[in-house]
């Protein structure tokens, strides 16, 4: 079976975009947010990148060529974000949690 085809992966993907979907409907809006609806917002960025994480993660176990294949899609595009080449994703994935953090953090103080 396909990495891709995977039941779990599948309700996986399906949750990773139905909340991509969320962060994005409420981005522009976020400086007009009340400090209550700024701190849910960036709860479900959270969440999108624990799921992200751990999807990325699955895929780097694999030996499916689909899974191989998107995780190169994922570097190249770290690439195209100014990230040097052979950057590991666990170091990206690992300074967004640090934004994350700092984002409550502010919105917390505020």
């Amino acid at each position: 079976m396909s990495f891709f085809n995977s039941e779990f992966v599948q309700e996986e993907l399906k949750e990773i975009s139905t909340l991509q979907e969320e962060i994005y409907e409420k981005m522009y809006a976020f400086s007009d947010m009340n400090r209550e609806d700024k701190l849910y917002h960036v709860e479900v960025l959270e969440k999108l990148l624990t799921k992200q994480r751990i999807l990325y993660t699955r895929m780097s176990l694999s030996d499916d060529p689909d899974a191989k294949s998107m995780k190169e899609t994922i570097m190249s595009q770290a690439v195209m974000l100014g990230f040097p080449p052979n950057t590991d994703i666990s170091y990206v994935f690992a300074n967004m949690t640090g934004i994350i953090t700092n984002m409550k953090k502010a919105i917390a103080e505020s």
